[in-house]
């Protein structure tokens, strides 16, 4: 007489293998938006007080936007 076990899920191997990734890609996005920013940030200290003016910036607004480019 042959029994099989169904307490066991088949599905926990790849359900395992896709929080894995889905961890990794959301390491990844971080490090991305995170490099976005500081590009940004970059970008814009490179301006002169003129053009920031015309973007209604000063250079304070700068560091003050280090929290809300990298979504905190």
């Amino acid at each position: 007489m042959a029994s099989y076990d169904t307490t066991r899920s088949l599905v926990a191997g790849p359900t395992a293998t896709l929080r894995f990734f889905s961890a990794f890609t959301g390491v990844a996005g971080s490090i991305a938006a995170w490099n976005d920013a500081r590009v940004t940030r970059n970008a814009l200290s490179k301006l002169s007080d003129h053009e920031l003016d015309d973007l209604g910036l000063t250079r304070g607004d700068i560091s003050s936007m280090r929290g809300r480019l990298n979504g905190f």
